[in-house]
């Protein structure tokens, strides 16, 4: 078990998210731990969590709680899923082939993002699990349906379809680190700058930079053939966010893909209503965890209404400021059939690869078991709007 320089375990989210800062160049914490432009949405996430209260019963029978829930005919552990993360390779070596691992120990879902650093293939190598695929409305069909057919090849039963990035939400913190594109981006200060910044933390270098090449998107570089870094996919990804996509052009992706559907990127009640008129076996309440329209409405605010909307004709997840097992009851409570984690196992991934996507992982299941203990409820199923509390 890692350790901080104050020699106090991990005990919670937040202290992952500090041993993260310590050992992540500034460049690497910010992108993940930031949001877009001033961060409201970000923050807001976070609030509208601590705003709802648990009513708390005594004297039930609660000596037996189970936390299994079946999700696309698999028994999972629990009802938690591992987002998509972007260059999850980067907060440690390997880095989503760690998290396939904490992941599978407990029994959850795991799921590969595009712009991962390992690759569909790689991570096939690793397991004989199943794990989840994500993949963006993009431009190139072509490459599309070869990432769809490679996915299925490796066994991958579901599929997230990442809507919400028709354009790029700009995040101040990447501006100033030098990772989105600014003026002073290749200017000699930008970076030395950012050199700079990688140099002070030997440790990461050392484990992640050398150790854990090559550090590009694995997935990409048939699209990208002589890439030989990250900024030599730049170009591609940037390019290919397609604004022009609308409903009818993601039956395209049901006709090509015969597995799970979930629909990621759904805030609003109408177009819950479209993703299940397409066909989705699920959809994300989700907004980008605050990277993309800052402003917009916290996720868990909007859950009970689009819970309404959908009537059970698909599941329904939720991401965005979950930061413990309490916050995963509370989702439940309003609606969810299940909950994504993303920062939260990016900063254990970060503070200690996959000892610390487990240890994480371990303490939300405890924080669930102690918040349906103490509102009276032994199973996932029990847990309704009954539990929170009318203040």
């Amino acid at each position: 078990m890692i350790r901080n320089s104050l020699h106090i375990a991990p005990a919670n989210t937040a202290d992952f998210r500090r041993l993260a800062q310590q050992r992540l160049p500034r460049q690497l914490f910010d992108y993940i731990d930031g949001g877009s432009y001033q961060e409201v949405t970000l923050v807001n996430n976070i609030k509208a969590f601590s705003k709802l209260s648990l009513r708390q019963r005594i004297l039930k029978n609660v000596s037996q709680i189970d936390l299994s829930v079946k999700l696309f005919n698999n028994n999972l552990n629990m009802p938690l899923i591992l987002a998509p993360i972007g260059l999850a390779g980067c907060y440690a070596r390997r880095g989503e082939q760690q998290a396939l691992s904490a992941a599978n120990q407990h029994n959850i879902p795991f799921c590969l993002s595009t712009v991962g650093i390992c690759s569909i293939e790689e991570l096939q190598a690793q397991t004989d699990q199943e794990f989840w695929f994500q993949l963006y409305v993009i431009k190139d069909r072509r490459y599309a349906l070869n990432l769809l057919k490679r996915a299925k090849q490796a066994g991958c039963e579901t599929l997230i379809l990442t809507v919400d990035l028709p354009v790029l939400g700009e995040r101040y913190r990447d501006v100033r680190n030098g990772l989105s594109a600014s003026k002073n981006r290749n200017s000699f200060k930008g970076k030395f700058k950012r050199g700079i910044d990688i140099a002070s933390h030997p440790k990461w270098v050392w484990d992640v930079a050398i150790k854990g090449k090559p550090l590009t998107f694995g997935n990409l570089t048939d699209a990208v053939p002589n890439a030989n870094s990250l900024d030599d996919f730049k170009g591609w990804v940037d390019n290919q966010f397609d604004a022009s996509m609308t409903w009818q052009d993601l039956d395209w992706i049901r006709d090509n893909w015969s597995g799970n559907l979930v629909i990621k990127g759904i805030l609003d009640l109408d177009d819950a209503k479209e993703a299940v008129k397409l066909g989705a076996d699920a959809i994300v309440v989700s907004n980008h965890g605050g990277r993309q329209l800052d402003s917009a409405p916290a996720t868990i605010t909007v859950l009970p209404d689009i819970v309404t909307a959908v009537n059970q004709q698909c599941k329904i997840i939720v991401d965005g400021g979950i930061r413990s097992g309490l916050d995963v009851v509370k989702a439940l409570a309003l609606g969810a059939d299940a909950c994504m984690l993303g920062r939260a196992w990016a900063y254990a991934l970060a503070a200690d690869g996959e000892q610390g996507v487990t240890q994480l992982l371990s303490i939300f299941e405890n924080e669930m078991r102690v918040a349906m203990a103490l509102t009276g409820v032994t199973k996932i199923s029990d847990i309704n709007q009954d539990i929170i509390a009318k203040i």
